[in-house]
């Protein structure tokens, strides 16, 4: 919770200062608890978030931890990072996704290019994910990173789901290149069919209206432009996708899952990132599995025709 570039801090939704004193802290807590309480007229999405935020600071240890991790405190450890670039783990055995492609990898290098030349005209600085930078960085460039890491966060999922899986990440779909706006996030084939998808953080609570995403943060239609994209890779590729998925964090949505139905004739579902490896392992409703011989037909016809941004 609160750990993405854009989200506003536990402080930020209580209303209060980061220095508040604990007095001040559960008044502040109280009055947004009432004001955004379902019963009384206020919003649930709203009012889970006030929650969240005081089971982070609620305590004083658990105020403590969260102040360390995200900056607030003198003594924030300087080699604390949050939004750094996964380090390689450990040697795993297990029998992994194929992958191909660089998850994010687009977007981190634009959110360095504009951190720097933002906070400093190019120089280099000791560290562009400290946290008291990153939060006080224009919104376009917060919003590179929390794409990025939510880019990085679906990857990491769908390469577990085993060897009958292939994911192709930061797929080029528009033909221009270099452009958030032409790319396809994830292409993820497996038994429970052809699947492009979304990998989104708008950094608060996400409704569903019509068959598109409405929200504080959201800008240009998001699944309209998914399905555009996934179009053109189709008729290139000369396959037909099973379905779009737009992972989100847990936090942002009210249900796991929500599947839609038919927009544009393409079989959607809005899915928290919790339930993404379900969702990809079952398919979503009424899309058919599809056997080895066509799996392998779809992945060559893919392979001769991916490009990477």
């Amino acid at each position: 919770m609160f750990d993405s570039p854009l989200s506003a801090s536990a402080y930020d939704v209580l209303g209060v200062a980061p220095d508040a004193d604990d007095e001040a802290l559960r008044r502040a807590y109280r009055l947004r608890q009432r004001a955004t309480h379902p019963d009384t007229g206020g919003d649930a999405a709203a009012f889970i978030q006030v929650q969240r935020a005081w089971e982070l600071v609620g305590t004083p240890e658990a105020r403590a931890a969260y102040d360390r991790g995200h900056g607030f405190g003198a003594a924030a450890p300087a080699e604390w990072s949050p939004w750094q670039a996964p380090r390689t783990p450990a040697r795993d055995t297990r029998p992994r996704a194929r992958s191909h492609g660089h998850p994010g990898g687009w977007r981190r290098e634009r959110y360095l290019a504009l951190i720097r030349e933002w906070a400093g005209r190019g120089v280099e600085l000791e560290d562009p994910y400290d946290p008291a930078l990153v939060r006080s960085a224009p919104h376009a460039v917060r919003r590179l990173l929390a794409d990025a890491l939510a880019e990085e966060a679906t990857a990491r999922i769908v390469s577990d789901l085993g060897m009958g899986y292939t994911v192709w990440h930061d797929v080029e779909a528009m033909g221009r290149g270099g452009s958030q706006d032409d790319k396809l996030d994830h292409i993820v084939l497996g038994p429970s069919g052809l699947y492009g998808v979304l990998s989104e953080d708008f950094g608060g609570p996400v409704r569903v209206r019509r068959g598109e995403l409405v929200g504080d943060g959201v800008g240009e239609p998001p699944i309209a432009g998914l399905l555009a994209r996934m179009r053109v890779i189709a008729r290139a590729a000369g396959v037909r996708f099973s379905g779009a998925i737009v992972v989100l964090p847990d936090e942002d949505v009210l249900d796991q899952v929500d599947e839609l139905g038919r927009v544009r004739g393409m079989p959607v579902a809005v899915v928290a990132r919790s339930a993404l490896s379900t969702v990809l392992r079952r398919g979503i409703t009424g899309v058919r599995d599809i056997g080895g011989n066509e799996v392998f037909d779809v992945r060559t016809r893919l392979q001769r025709v991916v490009r990477f941004v």
